[in-house]
């Protein structure tokens, strides 16, 4: 499927249109590339109150579902988290339903990390990561550990699906965020976590729910491509998957929200549908070089079911 791009640019809106009386967000749990943690301001406003069910098919670092679980207006009634990474899944369960024994499975590796010095912290890094965990509390410890302590942050596998960042040498990383992860874990308390698709992950949606959709973005260049986080790709075929299914919960009336990087074609689908398509500045701090971590623009696309402040009981 081609669809032409639109001759009109994206319409830019600055970050500090929000309005300032949301309630502070818990902070989420992970470091993530591309999180949304910055966004929020802009996010938030998108968000009607009284939903049903909060869908998120692609969770990463959950910073948009966080805020809306600190917020009493906009707390969705149920919310479905999916992603497609095994690992990150297995986290959000443990976090949710194991958070003491993640904190002590975690304590003795973050202790003996921070009492290393340099050399030796670099060597546990790279023992840990080759490291293939069964248990899903060592799973979910490992991950954290690895989150923390790896180059920004980064959460990126090869072919075979082996997470492949390197050491991040940080001076003191914080490993272990009990309060963090107590707070988390009272959040996701009778929130569903599902690992699948996209569209498995919200294939009941109907119009009295709404599904925020923040997919890996589409590279900016040929060697901008480093930030899968599985095995699978997520390529110009996959995005147009997406649009289509965003289509079907259009046309059920399903509210839905869309972030993705700022390509003309991504841009021109989505308007050429009548979608709204805002372009808000977003800084990315995983760039080899420091001088290329600056803003780059961020598509925020939303649907006219969207449009509505409140949906109807």
């Amino acid at each position: 499927m081609t669809v032409a791009a639109p001759e009109s640019a994206p319409r830019a809106i600055p970050a500090e249109r929000a309005p300032t009386s949301r309630a502070q967000p818990h902070r989420p749990f992970l470091k993530w590339a591309g999180g949304k943690s910055q966004l929020l301001p802009v996010l938030l406003p998108h968000i009607p109150a009284g939903i049903e069910t909060y869908y998120e098919p692609f969770i990463g670092g959950g910073a948009l579902f966080f805020a809306l679980m600190a917020d009493a207006e906009l707390r969705p009634k149920r919310a479905v988290l999916n992603d497609l990474n095994p690992d990150l899944v297995a986290t959000y369960e443990v976090v949710r339903d194991a958070p003491d024994a993640l904190i002590a499975a975690l304590e003795p590796i973050a202790a003996r990390y921070l009492a290393a010095e340099a050399p030796e912290r670099e060597t546990e890094f790279y023992a840990i990561r080759a490291e293939h965990p069964t248990d899903p509390v060592e799973v979910a410890a490992r991950l954290l550990f690895l989150n923390k302590t790896c180059f920004n942050g980064l959460y990126r596998v090869n072919r075979k699906g082996e997470f492949n960042v390197p050491h991040g040498r940080y001076r003191l990383p914080h490993i272990l965020d009990e309060d963090g992860l107590r707070t988390a874990s009272v959040a996701l308390q009778d929130v569903e976590v599902r690992r699948g698709d996209f569209e498995a992950a919200c294939a009941e949606a109907t119009a009295r729910d709404f599904v925020y959709f923040d997919p890996p973005f589409h590279p900016l260049s040929d060697t901008s491509n480093f930030t899968s986080y599985t095995e699978h790709d997520f390529g110009a075929d996959e995005q147009i998957r997406l649009k289509q299914w965003n289509d079907v919960l259009t046309e059920r009336g399903v509210g839905v929200l869309i972030s993705n990087s700022p390509h003309l074609w991504i841009q021109g689908g989505y308007e050429f549908s009548g979608y709204q398509v805002d372009q808000v500045p977003s800084r990315r701090s995983i760039n080899s070089r420091g001088s290329g971590r600056g803003p780059i623009p961020e598509l925020v696309i939303t649907n006219p079911q969207r449009a509505r402040a409140t949906i109807e009981a």
